[in-house]
């Protein structure tokens, strides 16, 4: 295992500045995946760490070592990649062995470890199979076996189930959760997709504009974001925000109703309210805080998504548990939860919560 320190971090492309004044210490055996939106430096951040990029400023240390100037080869660094990159005339067990066959490795000690990681990610059945005999999932767990046999300090993936089609998505996210709670190795891993982020990180790290937002678990980051940015990345589906008027112990709606929030300090400084589509009561219209209408009701089984619009509000998604009764043109009051209320300064602040959410 390894605990990897970046100090001050920055990389430019000439006059183009990428990432600025990264810092961030990984423990020994955590999984920490780095998300944001395309060309926020995620991918860059991770090939510093693997030494395929030069880094501009700044440190980088894994147990203390300051690895900067260390070559790819020499940081005892695995990488999964997005692409496979599997040899196509070679069967599993001899891509999954070759980079020790290339480094001379004595054979015994190359099978025993090809055996051990085959056994771990289930390949045993397919060792003499080639890669165009595999499905994208077991091409992905070859991949990851490769990277399992060298033992090293750490594993980065980078965005590695995005070929993959949904159904193996969760599939290959459960056995990389698996994989990590077997090796207990420290882990890095590279998403756009916040979902993959909840269910697998220890800590989420989130980028915007070669910036770190914020650092924390799924549930810090899901229930208080530092800012309107986190809020609405972080969260399927997205949080309605909506325009407010500020005042001592709450806000006021467009629509002139006025939400008492204890709970949050300085609401005289918000001009934005975030509420999370499941934090919204539905009731008969004419009850709690605002009238709608639907527009659209989306029926998924577990789930119902209703788009609704509020007259001088605009349009809001609330998500309901189970299979509801609704239909378009159907009138609803709503209520938002004031304790599950976010707000937002001007700037996209996050205005500090003074309790503790409910459960």
């Amino acid at each position: 295992m390894a605990r990897i320190e970046l100090k001050n971090i920055g990389k430019r492309y000439g006059p183009v500045e990428v990432l600025r004044d990264i810092n961030l210490q990984i423990e020994d055996g955590e999984f920490i995946v780095l998300v944001g939106p395309s060309g926020c430096g995620k991918s860059t951040l991770l090939r510093m760490i693997a030494g395929l990029e030069p880094i501009t400023t700044g440190d980088f240390f894994i147990d203390g070592e300051r690895m900067n100037d260390v070559r790819p080869r020499d940081r005892d660094i695995a990488m999964v990649f997005q692409s496979y990159a599997l040899y196509p005339h070679m069967n599993v067990e001899r891509n999954m062995g070759f980079s020790m066959e290339i480094r001379k490795e004595p054979v015994d000690e190359k099978e025993q470890r090809v055996a051990k990681a085959a056994k771990t990610l289930g390949l045993k059945p397919l060792m003499e199979r080639l890669p165009r005999a595999l499905s994208g999932g077991q091409r992905q767990r070859v991949a990851m076996g490769r990277a399992i046999i060298r033992d090293p300090r750490a594993f980065l993936f980078d965005e590695p189930l995005s070929n993959l089609d949904a159904a193996l998505r969760v599939d290959m996210r459960l056995e990389i959760a698996r994989l990590h709670q077997r090796l207990g190795s420290t882990m890095v891993y590279v998403t756009h997709d916040q979902v993959e982020a909840l269910t697998l990180a220890d800590r989420i790290v989130v980028l915007d504009g070669g910036d770190i937002q914020q650092v924390g678990s799924p549930l810090d980051l899901y229930e208080r974001p530092a800012n309107k940015f986190v809020a609405q990345f972080i969260g399927s589906p997205t949080m309605n925000v909506v325009p407010v008027v500020g005042e001592t112990h709450g806000v006021k709606l467009f629509t002139g109703t006025s939400i008492p929030l204890p709970g949050i300090a300085n609401c005289q400084q918000a001009k934005e309210l975030g509420i999370r589509p499941e934090h919204i009561d539905l009731l008969d219209v004419g009850s709690g805080d605002l009238n709608a209408t639907a527009e659209l009701v989306e029926h998924l089984g577990s789930d119902t998504n209703l788009y609704v619009k509020v007259k001088d509000l605009g349009q809001l998604m609330v998500r309901k548990h189970g299979n509801i009764s609704a239909k378009p043109g159907d009138r609803f009051g709503l209520r938002i939860q004031p304790h599950n209320a976010h707000l937002f300064t001007a700037e996209g602040t996050a205005l500090p919560q003074t309790m503790a959410k409910a459960a």
